[in-house]
C-alpha cells in the first residue's frame, strides 16, 4: 500500500482561518502561484481519479489511495471545503477514521452548504470518537432535513445510528474488565493482519495477511495491496514465533486466506477469493504435510460469497457465513450437518432470525464446549459498525438472544474474527489502534472476570472517637474468572517399546449411549492429538492402530466441572504374547459383578479384536483396590472376570481362546504406600485406577 501522509500540523495550524471563506482550486485565485497551482492541481485530479474508482476497472472508489494525493494539493490550499470534506470521507473510510473529524469541522465551518450529507459524516465522525451526545446531534440536524416519503430508508439508518450511539453510552460507562494485548511483531505486521483462527490449546495461531513476501507478490487492483496469504505461528517458551508462510502447498496468486479451523488444528479450512466471490476448501494435515485443498462441497459453496466456517468439537456440525439469496439480510450464519455415509456436508439450514439480522452477520466461531456462538453482526444491540455478539444453544435446540460481548472489545467501529480459547477466558480478535503495528493487527483479550469488592468487617466502629478514626479491616474477596466446561485432552500415540510415534484413529464415545461422537486420527510424523469434550457425560477413549493392541480410557466428567486439560500420552502395545492392557471403560453395578450398559462399546473393541485375529488366547483378570476384606474382594474380582467372558462367549467368541481370574488385591499398580502420599483429593482417583479389568494375550 502507498504511504499515508498525515499533515495535522497543517490542520491545526489553519484553525485561526476557519472564519475565512471557502477558497475553490480556481486557477484565477492563485495567479501569483501559477507553477504550484499547477503542481497542486495535478495532485487533485489524481486524488479525484482513485476518490471516484476511475483509476481502476471494477470502478470501485478507492479512498486510501486517494488521500495521499489529495493531502500533498492540501498542502498548498488548506482552505479548501470540497478538498476538506472529500479528506473527512477518505480518513472514514480507512482504518485512520479517528482523523476524519477535523476535516469534516472545517469543512462545514468553510462552506456550511459543502455536501448535503455533512452533518452524517459530522455524526460519524464524533461517533467513531466515543463522543456520542455530539453525534446524535449532528445525526438529528441530518435528519430533519430528510423527508419520510423520498428518504425512508436513511431515515431508519439515521435512527439505527442514533440507537447505537445510546447503546455506547451505556457500554462505555459499564466496561467488561479485561486486558488487550497486541500479539507483537512475530505474529503482526505494517500490513493488514486478521481472520486468526487456533488450536484449542493455544498452540497455534492461522491467521490471513497481506504483508509482502506474499506468494506471487501479486497487488490488488482494488486495494492497492498485496494479495491475502495463510500464515501460522506456534507458541513456544512463553511467547509466539515467528510467522511462516504456508507456501505454495497451500497459498496461491491469487487470495487465499484463513476461514476455520478443526479444534485439534488438523483440518485447516481456506477461503479462496476471485472476482468479489469467494468458496471455502479444505486442507488435512497428514505424516508432516497439508493436503491438496479440496472444495468443502457444492451444499456449502454457491456462485455467491462463502467468506467464513467454523467447525464443531465433534467435527459433524459446520457453521458458515453466506450471502446466497433467501436469507434474513445480507451475510447471514448457517448450520450444515456431516453426513458420515455419503461424506459430504448437507444442505446449510439458515439460523434464523434469532441470530441473523436484515444486515451483515458474519465471522462465526463455535466455542469447543459445543453449545457457545460467537460471530460479529451489524445488527443486533451494537455499538456501531461490526459489534461481537455470542449466543447459546439451550437444551430446547434453540439459540438464545445475542449478547454483545462487551466495551472494549466492541467498539464503535468494525470489531470482526473473534474466537475463543477452550478454557473461555482468552479470545483473539481483530482491530485497528493507532499505536498498532499495521492497517489491522490481532489481538489477545483476557477476561478479568468481576471486579473484587472489599467486604468491610466494623469490629473496630465501637471504638471510633473524633481523636481516634475508625479503622477497618477490608476482606478481599477471591473473585473466580469464569471458565468453560470443556476438557482438553491432548499428547502423542507412541510404540510402547520404542517411543516413535504411531499412526492412529481415536473414537471417542459417549458410554450412555454407546455412541460415537467423535474421530479424530494422528499420524507417524508426530503422533499428536487433541481433542475437546463437553462436561456432563462419561466418555470413552479407543485408540486403535494396525499390529497393536487397541488403547482404553475413561473420562467422566461432572456437568459444569470447569475448564480441565489433560495431558497422556498413550503407548499401544504390539499384539504378542504377554501384552497386557486395561479396559477402562468396563463398567460395574456397585458391589456387583453385574455389566452396566456403559460397558457395550468397549465389549464390542473386545470381540472385534478376537474376530480379527482368530488364533488369539487371553485371559480377563478382574482386580479391586485394597480397601475392603481381602477375601471378597478376590472373590468380586473373580465374579467380574467371569462376567466379561461369559459376555464374549454369548457373542460368538469360542470358551477355549478364554480364561478368566480373579486377584484381588494382590496386583495394586498404585501402592498403597504411595497412595496416601498424595494430596486427599487425588486419592480416589488412585484408587480407581486399581480397580480395573485387564486382559492378557496368552497365545497367538
Amino acid at each position: 500500500m502507498k504511504t499515508i501522509f498525515t499533515l495535522f500540523m497543517c490542520s491545526f495550524l489553519s484553525i485561526a482561518a476557519l472564519g475565512q471563506k471557502d477558497v475553490p482550486f480556481d486557477k484565477s485565485l492563485f495567479k501569483d502561484k501559477k507553477d504550484a497551482f499547477k503542481a497542486a492541481k495535478k495532485q487533485l485530479d489524481e486524488g479525484d481519479a482513485f476518490f471516484e474508482g476511475r483509476s481502476n476497472k471494477f470502478m470501485v472508489p478507492q479512498y486510501i489511495d486517494a488521500i495521499e494525493p489529495y493531502e500533498k494539493a492540501y498542502e498548498f490550499n488548506p482552505n479548501s471545503a470540497d478538498l476538506n470534506m472529500k479528506l473527512g470521507i477518505c480518513y472514514m473510510n480507512s482504518f485512520h477514521k479517528y482523523h476524519s473529524l477535523d476535516f469534516f469541522k472545517k469543512a462545514y465551518k468553510l462552506k456550511n452548504t459543502v455536501d448535503p450529507m455533512i452533518h452524517y459524516y459530522l455524526g460519524s465522525a464524533y461517533h467513531i470518537q466515543y463522543k456520542f451526545d455530539k453525534a446524535i446531534q449532528e445525526y438529528e440536524y441530518y435528519r430533519k432535513t430528510l423527508n419520510q416519503k423520498d428518504h425512508a430508508d436513511e431515515i431508519f439508518r439515521v435512527q439505527k445510528n442514533i440507537m447505537e450511539c445510546k447503546t455506547g453510552k451505556k457500554m462505555y460507562k459499564d466496561p467488561v474488565r479485561v486486558w488487550i494485548d497486541n500479539l507483537g511483531e512475530n505474529v503482526n505486521s505494517s500490513h493488514g493482519d486478521y481472520a486468526p483462527v487456533i488450536t484449542t490449546d493455544q498452540s497455534r495461531i492461522f491467521f490471513t495477511s497481506r504483508r509482502a513476501g506474499s506468494t506471487g507478490e501479486k497487488m490488488d487492483d482494488q486495494t492497492g495491496d498485496y494479495f491475502e496469504d495463510v500464515y501460522y505461528c506456534d507458541y513456544k517458551d512463553g511467547k509466539w514465533q515467528k510467522a511462516v508462510n504456508m507456501g505454495k502447498e497451500i497459498n496461491s496468486t491469487n487470495h487465499d486466506a484463513s476461514a476455520g479451523l478443526s479444534p485439534d488444528g488438523k483440518k485447516l479450512i481456506i477461503y479462496l477469493g476471485h472476482e468479489g466471490m469467494g468458496d471455502l476448501f479444505v486442507t488435512e494435515q497428514k505424516d508432516g504435510h497439508w493436503s491438496k485443498l479440496k472444495s468443502i462441497g457444492k451444499n456449502i459453496n454457491t456462485k455467491y460469497w462463502e467468506p467464513s466456517a467454523s467447525i464443531s468439537h465433534d467435527g459433524k456440525t459446520l457453521y458458515y457465513v453466506s450471502n446466497k439469496p433467501g436469507g434474513q439480510g445480507e451475510l447471514d450464519i448457517y448450520k450444515s450437518e456431516w453426513n458420515e455415509e455419503k461424506e459430504r456436508w448437507e444442505e446449510g439450514v439458515n439460523l434464523g432470525p434469532t441470530i441473523n439480522t436484515k444486515y451483515n452477520d458474519r465471522s462465526v466461531f463455535i466455542h469447543p464446549d459445543g453449545k457457545t456462538m460467537y460471530f460479529s453482526s451489524q445488527g443486533h444491540e451494537g455499538m456501531g459498525g461490526y459489534d461481537i455478539f455470542y449466543s447459546v444453544l439451550g437444551e430446547d435446540g434453540q439459540w438464545s438472544k445475542p449478547k454483545n460481548i462487551g466495551y472494549p472489545i466492541s467498539t464503535p467501529d468494525d470489531d470482526v474474527n473473534f474466537v475463543m480459547s477452550a478454557n473461555g477466558r482468552e479470545g483473539y480478535f481483530v482491530s485497528f489502534h493507532e499505536d498498532g503495528l499495521g492497517e489491522k493487527d490481532i489481538y489477545k483479550v483476557t477476561f478479568l472476570g468481576p471486579e473484587k469488592e472489599p467486604l468491610l468487617n466494623n469490629e473496630d466502629n465501637l471504638l471510633a472517637s473524633v481523636a481516634a478514626p475508625v479503622k477497618e479491616k477490608v476482606v478481599v474477596p477471591k473473585v473466580e474468572v469464569q471458565r468453560s466446561d470443556v476438557a482438553v485432552l491432548k499428547g502423542v500415540v507412541r510404540d510402547e517399546k520404542t517411543k516413535k510415534p504411531v499412526a492412529s484413529v481415536i473414537e471417542i464415545i459417549d458410554n450412555e449411549t454407546n455412541q460415537i461422537v467423535s474421530t479424530l486420527n494422528t499420524d507417524a510424523a508426530d503422533g499428536k492429538y487433541l481433542v475437546t469434550l463437553p462436561s456432563g457425560k462419561n466418555y470413552g477413549m479407543a485408540v486403535k492402530s494396525a499390529d497393536y493392541l487397541f488403547h482404553s480410557e475413561n473420562f467422566l466428567l461432572p456437568a459444569a466441572s470447569g475448564y480441565r486439560e489433560y495431558k497422556k500420552d498413550i503407548d499401544l502395545k504390539k499384539v504378542e504374547v504377554g501384552a497386557k492392557i486395561v479396559l477402562r471403560n468396563i463398567f460395574y453395578d456397585l458391589n456387583k459383578a453385574t455389566l452396566r450398559p456403559e460397558s457395550k462399546a468397549e465389549l464390542e473393541r473386545l470381540i472385534k479384536l478376537m474376530n480379527d485375529n482368530p488364533t488369539l488366547k487371553i485371559e480377563l483378570s478382574g482386580h479391586t483396590d485394597s480397601r475392603g476384606d481381602a477375601a471378597y474382594n478376590k472373590t468380586l474380582s473373580e465374579k467380574r472376570a467371569k462376567s466379561v467372558v461369559d459376555y464374549l462367549v454369548d457373542h460368538g467368541i469360542g470358551a477355549d481362546r478364554l480364561k478368566s481370574a480373579g486377584y484381588g488385591e494382590t496386583q495394586l499398580l498404585i501402592k498403597d504406600a504411595d497412595i496416601y502420599k498424595l494430596p486427599k483429593s487425588e486419592r480416589e482417583e488412585a484408587h480407581q485406577q486399581n480397580r480395573r479389568t485387564e486382559f492378557e494375550i496368552l497365545s497367538k
